[in-house]
């Protein structure tokens, strides 16, 4: 009872598996799918939630621990700068022993940065929070590039953009927490015992929510499904390991024009959101002094439009398959919501900003699950930990410039000039997509197996 037939037709697949050896692969569907989905997104909202909970109220963690707001900005940018070197080992990882490990080793290292912060109450102890959000980045490393590998192993062709869509809004609702809780949580008071005991507050519940996590993990994550999902999938897991070079895939992927070219329009686009969210607290505290709560109101109005964004597109790409156009669309629209934003922060009405900032979310952070499943198109046959983490890697290499840039323009000229940096790369961006053939190789795999 644990498997559903994909409602394609055909009851089975045969595929030639190296040396003329036949692989015959039953193409069905596990309801084990939503629960591994669940849990994939679960524990990838709550290490989202630790990378902007320091960010979204900056001063009154600048204060407590007596720093400068650009070292409170640099424990969001520590998320950014660690995957960059870690993707292709942890990718390489991924390829050889499975999602299983990776899952684990996530949301272990998630829950170990958590418990470390505990240990961090005091101003003078800093270094601690650092060293515990350094491993919560560690994690992320683990998690960012899984959402497109999990829809393509667990889920079939009709639904593998709705599940890859489902994966990534578990990590724009926990940067929506991060947005919405610690400014309720931490009031920004005087007193530095008041504000210790609600930091640990804080501090005890990720704590505690983490290791829940992964207790589940360990018991419910499963490696794969008994049988393929698709057909698309049932050909890869019929060749020999020993045919995979997982250096020769890199090799292959970084001379795949298409996919350079949504690698640089991607990590503009993703920079952009990084910075965006990583200054925004020090952006609305500019311009309406003493409003930290309505700050992460506002940062969660973001991503609360952008994950019903993120949703839409992926049952859109479901039913089209229309990767080019919806992908540029989305992507005129973040710059047209960007402009927006830029030249009403400073209007004096908190009303207008919501407006804006909902809209810009809504098409920003819905372009992210339309990039990783553009790139497992355009990359077919190529691992999707691979390509969403190369993607993963460019975003994270402009979220730094980004938002240090930005911070910097902000603090010498104003936060329009700031913006209106983020808006020229968009424009670059939009430019750039408009050039990407679409060439779609994992639909046309399942074309040709559906007309065989």
């Amino acid at each position: 009872g644990m498997v559903l037939q994909e409602p394609a037709g055909a009851p089975s697949l045969s595929t030639a598996a190296g040396g003329g050896a036949d692989a015959a692969a039953e193409v069905q569907l596990s309801r084990l799918r939503w629960a591994v989905l669940l849990l994939f997104s679960s524990y990838s909202l709550c290490n989202a939630f630790q990378w902007i909970q320091y960010g979204s109220i900056n001063n009154v963690f600048a204060r407590f621990y007596e720093v400068n707001a650009f070292a409170i900005d640099w424990l969001s940018m520590c998320y950014m700068l660690i995957y960059i070197p870690l993707l292709f080992p942890v990718a390489w990882l991924l390829d050889k022993r499975g999602l299983r490990l990776i899952a684990l080793a996530g949301s272990a290292l998630n829950a170990m940065g958590a418990w470390v912060k505990l240990g961090s109450l005091k101003p003078h102890l800093f270094p601690v929070t650092v060293l515990g959000q350094v491993i919560c980045a560690l994690a992320q490393v683990f998690i960012l590039g899984m959402p497109s590998r999990i829809g393509s192993v667990w889920f079939g062709s009709h639904e593998v953009s709705t599940a890859c869509s489902i994966a990534v809004f578990g990590n724009q609702l926990g940067i929506a927490a991060g947005f919405l809780v610690p400014p309720v949580l931490i009031p920004n008071v005087e007193d530095v015992e008041k504000l210790a005991y609600h930091i640990s507050i804080m501090f005890f519940m990720t704590a505690g929510v983490a290791s829940a996590l992964f207790i589940l993990v360990i018991i419910v994550f499963k490696e794969k499904p008994l049988n393929p999902p698709s057909r698309a999938q049932a050909l890869i897991q019929s060749r020999l390991t020993a045919e995979y070079s997982y250096t020769q895939s890199i090799l292959r992927l970084l001379r795949n024009a298409n996919f350079l070219l949504l690698m640089v329009t991607y990590g503009l686009n993703v920079g952009c959101f990084y910075s965006l969210s990583t200054l925004l607290n020090r952006m609305v505290i500019h311009h309406y002094p003493g409003e930290e709560v309505n700050a992460g109101r506002i940062g969660l109005t973001i991503i609360l439009s952008g994950m019903v964004g993120a949703l839409i597109s992926g049952f859109w790409l479901d039913k089209t398959k229309t990767y080019k156009q919806t992908t540029l669309v989305v992507y005129i629209m973040s710059l047209v919501g960007m402009i927006v934003y830029t030249f009403t922060l400073s209007l004096g009405h908190l009303w207008v900003v919501f407006l804006t900032a909902g809209s810009l979310g809504f098409f920003m952070t819905g372009y992210l699950p339309l990039g990783f499943e553009f790139a497992a198109e355009l990359t077919y046959p190529e691992s999707e930990g691979t390509s969403s983490g190369l993607l993963n890697v460019s975003a994270q290499i402009f979220g730094i410039a980004f938002t240090i840039g930005q911070g910097k323009i902000m603090e010498h000229f104003g936060t329009k000039e700031g913006n209106l940096l983020l808006c020229s790369f968009l424009f670059l961006g939009t430019v750039m997509t408009a050039f990407i053939k679409a060439d779609l190789r994992r639909q046309q795999t399942n074309l040709e197996n559906e007309q065989t």
